[in-house]
């Protein structure tokens, strides 16, 4: 309930709960921009005269000094435009999406990984029926000596290899389908056990 009443004229200020919730919120703000490197702060919309005191707060380890530091940066940040803030707040939304859509997608060629080893040659006809571009005597072959070298308690070698080529296949490979119109891995639901 900001601004000015149409009817009365009054000036019309936020409720102290109102004030204490965005302040709150703010806080929060800090905290996660706090946390995080100078390069994922970089990609964000940060106004350089906020960046001093996040890299402080950073700085400093003592635990009543870092949430006094933390309440300063809330200050400054408060000072700032509101679309400032929201800029940030999209921003560091985007940046939490994208990496869900990472981890999914590294789920799913873990998932094929752990199928191609246990159910053989049947999971990676299915792969192929899936992915027509895939290499099938590569893949036949990293499946056979990752298979080996679980049997021998050799190092991982293989095992690594084959997460390699299938993350090749399917996440680059969804990737260049983004710009032709087709659904991106991170819109295919998972499948279910």
């Amino acid at each position: 309930m900001r601004g000015i009443d149409p009817e009365t004229g009054e000036y019309l200020s936020a409720s102290r709960s109102a004030n204490r919730r965005d302040a709150l919120e703010v806080l929060a703000l800090g905290e996660k921009l706090a946390a995080l490197t100078d390069a994922q702060l970089a990609r964000l919309p940060v106004p350089d005269s906020l960046l001093p005191h996040i890299r402080e707060c950073r700085r400093i380890t003592s635990h009543i000094a870092h949430k006094r530091q933390l309440a300063f940066l809330a200050k400054q940040m408060r000072r700032e435009d509101d679309e400032v803030l929201e800029a940030i707040r999209d921003a560091l939304d985007e940046d939490g999406e994208a990496a869900r859509r990472e981890v999914a997608a590294m789920h799913r060629v873990e998932k094929w990984r752990e199928r191609l080893l246990d159910e053989g040659d049947a999971a990676l006809a299915q792969l192929l029926d899936e992915y027509p571009g895939a290499n099938r005597q590569s893949l036949r072959q990293l499946t056979r000596n990752a298979l080996e070298e679980r049997k021998r308690n050799k190092p991982p070698r293989a095992f690594r290899e084959l997460y390699r080529e299938l993350r090749e296949l399917i996440v680059e490979g969804h990737a260049g389908d983004a710009d032709s119109g087709e659904t991106p891995l991170y819109d295919i639901p998972p499948e279910e056990d």
